[in-house]
């Protein structure tokens, strides 16, 4: 246990179950396996180490912003399960009733994520749609990593859910500039929280999205 939890060591100041490790090591090993057949992640990512810090440990340092007390949770781009599937791990540990409603119009990547809910036993709903032709959804925290630019991402929410709680957003390094820029069309609360995984990323934490 504690090798698995060393290749963990950026969440060690998370107050994060051991079982919630167990369980990201048996999701590796499906990536892996299934990343032979269809690319769930980039080729060479998969055959190392790596992959534990930019995809685990990077989906799974949002979860301070997640609203653990609502019914839904929405990832609207789930492509391999991150966040979706990290979160889904962390709040069945953590013995939240929460459901994580997945977003993927891949049909071998929303197959993929049904077998891992399966084997892992998570509270998901795997929704093989494009979100943008959902209508009136309602959901209480939404996230969204690797999707689609920040303006496009706040359109959609803007325009498809009729309510929500929060707006979660993995930002990559030279995401400054584009979050500076779209604050000048889009007015909206937000905390911003530095990446753990990278330099120069930041989480934004996004509330009460209105046009100017």
């Amino acid at each position: 246990m504690e090798e698995i939890l060393k290749k963990y060591s950026l969440l060690k100041d998370q107050n994060i179950p051991r079982e919630t490790f167990l369980d990201f090591e048996s999701y590796v090993s499906m990536i892996k396996e299934k990343n032979k057949e269809i690319n769930i992640i980039g080729k060479e990512t998969a055959k190392n180490e790596v992959i534990r810090d930019r995809h685990i440990v990077d989906s799974a340092q949002i979860i301070e912003f997640v609203n653990l007390n609502d019914k839904i949770i929405t990832d609207i781009g789930s492509g391999g399960g991150f966040p979706g599937i990290i979160v889904s791990i962390m709040i069945k540990n953590l013995k939240s009733t929460a459901k994580v409603h997945m977003y993927e119009k891949s049909h071998h990547k929303s197959t993929f994520l049904k077998k891992v809910s399966r084997d892992l036993k998570l509270n998901t709903e795997i929704i093989k749609r494009d979100i943008f032709e959902a209508q009136n959804l309602r959901s209480g925290t939404i996230m969204a990593r690797a999707f689609k630019p920040l303006p496009v991402v706040l359109d959609l929410v803007y325009k498809n859910f009729l309510s929500y709680k929060n707006l979660i957003l993995f930002m990559g390094k030279n995401s400054e500039k584009i979050f500076e820029k779209t604050l000048k069309n889009w007015d909206f609360d937000f905390e911003k929280k530095k990446s753990i995984t990278s330099e120069g990323s930041f989480l934004l934490n996004i509330k009460n999205i209105k046009k100017k």
